[in-house]
C-alpha cells in the first residue's frame, strides 16, 4: 500500500526528528493531534516506521574504527547460522546478504584494530562455513545517515 503525501511528509518529518511532539508534527502537516497520532500509530502498524532510536557519535564511546567486511561463505547451507552469529555481535552495526564477489557485507564499529583483528580472526573465520574475509577501513566519513526518502 501506498503513501499519500501527507504520510510521505510525516515520515520525513520523524526521520528528521524522531523526538518531535506529535502537536508539532500536526502542525506542520496541517492536521490535529488526534489524526496525526492515528496517522503514526498506522505507519508503525504496516510496518513503514520500524521504531525510534538516538544517533550518537561512536568515536565518544570508544568506537574509534569503522570497517566494512566482506564475508565469503562456501555454501547457502551456512547463511542461516552464520546470520544468528553476526546478529548477536554488538560491534556488527549492519549485515547484508548481497550478490557479487561475498556472501555478506558488514558494517562493524570496533573499539581498535586490535579488537577488529579479534573479531575477523577469532570469531567471523571460525564460523562454520567462511572461506574468506576481505576488510575495508574507514579513514573517513562524508556521509553517514538513517534518512530514507519515499
Amino acid at each position: 500500500m501506498g503513501m499519500d503525501p501527507t504520510d510521505e511528509r510525516l515520515v520525513a518529518l520523524l526521520q528528521e526528528n524522531g523526538r518531535a511532539t506529535q502537536l508539532e508534527l500536526a502542525k506542520e502537516i496541517g492536521l490535529s493531534q488526534p489524526a496525526t497520532a492515528d496517522r503514526i500509530r498506522k505507519l508503525e502498524d504496516r510496518g513503514v516506521i520500524l521504531g525510534y532510536a538516538a544517533r550518537v557519535d561512536a568515536t565518544k564511546l570508544g568506537k574509534d574504527v569503522t570497517a566494512f567486511v566482506g564475508v565469503s561463505i562456501e555454501h547457502p547451507k551456512y547463511f542461516d547460522a552464520f546470520a544468528k552469529k553476526v546478529l548477536a555481535h554488538k560491534d556488527v552495526l549492519e549485515a547484508h546478504r548481497v550478490a557479487g564477489a561475498d556472501s555478506y557485507l558488514l558494517k562493524v564499529k570496533t573499539s581498535n584494530t586490535a579488537s577488529l583483528d579479534k573479531l575477523l580472526v577469532e570469531e567471523l573465520r571460525t564460523i562454520a562455513g567462511v572461506t574468506r574475509t576481505n576488510t575495508t577501513i574507514v579513514l573517513s566519513s562524508v556521509k553517514e545517515s538513517t534518512v530514507v526518502s519515499p
